[in-house]
């Protein structure tokens, strides 16, 4: 019997939701469930229903995982509650400095709804995530440093998006190469936020938008570009069509650490990403964490989860054996 999958959202991320769907073998889609009038949206996977926001409550019982797609600024913190009421679920909050206060929200009603709440998931936080922890328990003598880009930040970008005036906008982190090197070479440099990223921003504002009130609300928005240096260019519809259409992204989590009676030996351990599509890359990671909070469920699991909690083999459509005969 298949994974039941349901979709709420369908952005990029959603888009890309479905299309993993497809190469997953044990699951199938169910519905999609959006804010805007279903008739308008045409989704990509034949004889699927596509329905109002408002109507997902009739689908308790048939979905087995509902995958949550909208934006960690506003959508998420309550929308992820609120579905863990009704369903196990899988959001990609990442909004790192508030992941304790929604694990906390959300915890509390997935377990007295027995369900599973898997939250945060997708490459940062993620996979990431998962690197640091092995990386950081193999070498406890050591430092962490995680660089992202250049590519498409998806949280950024829509966190510049809800600003009054923006009619559309792109946010590419960047890293510091002289940082990267830094790193690198394994001299653990002491390094601040700032010194590590650069943050461009692409906007298209609205003919009479203020666009230095924009820019300045950009540079001071906490928990995104406060702590960074950010570069805000104002280009025209056309510009962006033309010039942002793609959303790539990558990065490294590099630890440097030490080992030996004296601390004489030095190590690096580096996991990179280098991806043409952030949105279907992060959907292709949810959707196997999907399957795991089925698992977990089915197990007589219940709360919410992350990254940290699954153990590897229940991301795998694979028999146990079989992930033993040939990766271990």
């Amino acid at each position: 019997m298949k994974i039941k999958i349901g979709i709420y959202g369908y952005g990029n991320l959603g888009r890309g939701i479905e299309s993993a769907i497809r190469q997953n073998s044990d699951m199938e889609l169910v519905a999609v469930f959006t804010r805007r009038d279903p008739a308008t949206l045409k989704i990509n996977t034949p004889d699927v229903a596509v329905c109002a926001a408002d109507t997902v409550k009739d689908f308790i019982g048939k979905i087995d995982v509902m995958i949550l797609c909208g934006g960690s600024a506003t959508d998420l913190p309550t929308q992820t509650p609120q579905l863990a009421s009704m369903f196990n679920v899988v959001d990609s909050f990442d909004t790192h400095a508030k992941i304790p206060e929604h694990f906390a929200n959300v915890d509390a009603i997935a377990k007295k709804e027995s369900k599973i709440a898997m939250i945060s998931v997708g490459w940062d936080p993620g996979m990431f995530s998962l690197n640091r922890l092995y990386a950081g328990a193999i070498l406890p003598e050591g430092k962490d440093y995680t660089f992202w880009g250049k590519g498409v930040s998806q949280g950024h970008s829509d966190a510049v998006r809800r600003i009054e005036g923006v009619l559309d906008a792109r946010q590419y982190t960047i890293p510091v190469d002289e940082a990267l090197d830094a790193v690198r070479s394994g001299v653990c440099p002491e390094l601040t936020t700032r010194d590590k990223h650069i943050r461009e921003c692409f906007v298209v504002a609205a003919e009479n938008a203020d666009k230095a009130l924009i820019e300045k609300q950009i540079k001071e928005m906490p928990n995104y570009f406060a702590d960074y240096n950010t570069i805000v260019h104002f280009i025209t519809e056309e510009e962006m069509k033309r010039d942002h259409s793609g959303i790539p992204h990558g990065g490294f989590v590099i630890r440097t650490g030490k080992t030996g009676l004296n601390s004489q030996h030095n190590h690096i351990i580096e996991y990179s990403l280098k991806l043409d599509s952030n949105p279907e890359f992060t959907a292709s990671v949810i959707v196997a964490f999907a399957r795991a909070a089925y698992r977990m469920n089915k197990n007589g699991e219940s709360g919410c989860k992350t990254v940290f909690d699954v153990p590897p083999a229940l991301l795998s459509v694979k028999p146990y054996e079989e992930l033993i005969k040939e990766l271990l």
